[in-house]
């Protein structure tokens, strides 16, 4: 992948994400502490954690052994936009997982003896709420897998989804959405198997905008003449771990837009200001 300069704006080459989200936290972090090392400036004692595979699902972060965390506030380099832009409020994430079996058949010369587990998972994802439910609710279904050659009845197939609200009633509604779903279906085709599990990632938080850390940065962002705002996110980052985990952490943007995506860019000026606070975070 290249990595280009453009009006302002690094982006990759357009073959590729940039990885933005989250190498620019990343790198304005170093480049605050190479700063402070530079200028020779007290700074306030501090751990750095870095986290893996956020992006499937806060991994890292949920298999951190706590203990090693000293640290009652946080800071987490992961939103999008500016670093002025703060998140309020993230939602509670339920991931799903459909296993569905068949029976396999040849398609051409005895397709009536088969049971498709392609024809059977197109049918229960139909059923399924899909994209927005509400303002802080989204359903989607991001994969469907299954069969093997063009010649056979496919035998298997695989549905993964997920669901997220900042509601926990919704979160329950829905849960008991897809279990109907996969009851239904399975009453319907009764030759088949299909197993349903879920995985709850993270839990929603909310922030007031008088914890600790939120006022933290809030004074930081003043300190530099940047006025903030506090916005609510469809996303999840590691402060959802955090939190859960009761570590009072604020979430701040990094610049970086249009994540997961070729079009992805990170604003050269943005990220400088978040260097800048990431700075001023740390002075004593």
């Amino acid at each position: 992948m290249a990595i280009k300069e453009n009006d302002g704006n690094i982006t990759s080459d357009g073959t590729t994400i940039l990885g933005g989200d989250c190498k620019a936290g990343v790198a304005a972090i170093i480049e605050a502490l190479q700063s402070i090392k530079e200028d020779g400036i007290d700074r306030v004692p501090i751990q750095l954690v870095c986290t893996r595979e956020e992006e499937i699902g806060l991994v890292g972060a949920r298999n951190l052994d706590m203990d090693l965390i000293v640290a009652r506030e946080g800071v987490v380099f992961d939103g999008n936009g500016p670093v002025s832009k703060l998140t309020v409020a993230s939602p509670t994430y339920m991931s799903i997982e459909v296993n569905i079996t068949g029976r396999s058949a040849h398609a051409g010369v005895e397709p009536e003896k088969g049971v498709s587990a392609i024809k059977i998972a197109s049918d229960l994802i139909n059923r399924l709420p899909q994209g927005r439910i509400d303002d802080t609710t989204t359903f989607n279904t991001g994969i469907l897998e299954g069969g093997s050659v063009t010649n056979a009845v496919p035998e298997g197939a695989l549905i993964k989804g997920e669901f997220r609200s900042q509601n926990h009633d919704t979160i329950e509604m829905l849960r008991s959405r897809v279990k109907d779903v996969v009851n239904e279906t399975q009453l319907e085709f009764p030759d088949s198997n299909i197993e349903l599990n879920f995985e709850l990632d993270y839990e929603t938080y909310s922030r007031t905008g008088f914890e600790p850390s939120v006022v933290r940065v809030i004074n930081a962002l003043e300190t530099l003449g940047l006025k903030h705002k506090m916005i609510p996110s469809g996303g999840g980052s590691d402060g959802n771990i955090f939190i859960s985990r009761g570590i009072d952490s604020a979430v701040i943007g990094t610049g970086s837009y249009n994540a997961h995506t070729v079009r992805e860019y990170i604003v050269i000026n943005e990220l400088l200001d978040v260097a800048r606070v990431c700075e001023q975070l740390l002075r004593k």
